[in-house]
């Protein structure tokens, strides 16, 4: 069979009896990184005996089948990842998809996890959460994610690196507001593990004038009831509300009508958070001049 198995994601203590078992017994090992496997394996006092083979993002997918094949002749294969749970942003998708398609048996070994491990400290609700693994690294894509999670009544939980947490603070507190409820963790389960809780805006001074080092793992408060009930009360704009708003504002504020379309399309995100065509917009705003003009 197959086993997933999670590794510690900082404190080799939390590794499991029956990991290190797995580590010991298994006759195919796949790992992440097959130096830290090494590391980790010397670090818990157990011997690899099994096969080692690479198995990361860029071979997962053609590395599965063979994998499956030993299994399917008998071999136990262990999949592990640098730290935590194989498949939750680690390798280790693609071999499950394909165990399942060919009736392999698949089980887990359970153990750390750093989205559970900040959920559980965050102090926010547990009863419901979404995770949303790393924040996208563009600042375009990065708002668009975070306009459509803007209403997410549930937990939100984001990794992050510390060399970005800057811009994505700022752009949490520009779609979120400064007052919704967060915790910034890093360096979960290792001697330095701390984490921050406040508001947006506090957590985001806190980065301003103390730069958090380390894995960093975001839990941001779903939206309240009442953001909830005003999001699903508000119409979608069409392109038509758009061209008269765009119409009205470079009347009203003294704009050239491109301006007044860039304003109003950014001001007036889609449900998926991206924008409007300002093409669109603009070519409207001829058709209805050209119809007032008839």
């Amino acid at each position: 069979m197959v086993v997933l198995a999670a590794t510690p994601i900082g404190n080799t203590s939390d590794a499991s009896v029956r990991l290190m078992g797995l580590l010991e017994s298994s006759d195919i090992v796949a790992a992440e990184d097959t130096r830290r496997l090494f590391d980790l394996a010397r670090r818990l006092g157990v011997h690899v005996t099994g096969r080692v083979v690479a198995y990361h993002d860029h071979n997962e997918r053609n590395k599965a089948d063979s994998l499956l094949d030993e299994a399917e002749s008998g071999s136990t294969v262990l999949v592990v990842s640098d730290a935590g749970m194989p498949t939750i942003n680690d390798p280790g998708l693609a071999i499950v998809r394909r165990a399942i398609e060919r009736s392999i048996p698949v089980t887990c070994a359970p153990g750390p996890s750093a989205v559970l491990d900040a959920l559980a400290l965050s102090g926010l609700p547990t009863d419901r959460f979404c995770y949303e693994g790393f924040v996208p690294r563009k600042h375009s894509e990065r708002m668009k994610k975070l306009r459509m999670l803007a209403m997410e009544m549930r937990t939100i939980v984001f990794y992050e690196a510390p060399h970005r947490i800057e811009e994505t603070m700022n752009d949490m507190e520009e779609v979120f507001g400064g007052e919704r409820l967060m915790a910034l963790a890093r360096e979960l389960t290792k001697d330095f593990e701390e984490v921050r809780r406040g508001t947006i805006h506090e957590i985001r001074q806190t980065v301003l004038n103390d730069p958090p080092r380390g894995e960093i793992v975001l839990v941001i408060a779903g939206a309240s009831d009442d953001e909830a009930i005003q999001a699903m009360g508000s119409r979608v704009l069409t392109v038509d509300d758009m061209a008269e708003m765009a119409i009205t504002t470079a009347r009203d504020d003294d704009l050239r009508i491109k301006e007044a379309i860039t304003r109003v399309v950014e001001d007036n995100p889609l449900p998926d958070g991206s924008f409007m065509s300002r093409k669109e917009v603009y070519a409207r705003v001829l058709e209805m001049r050209e119809e007032k003009a008839n």
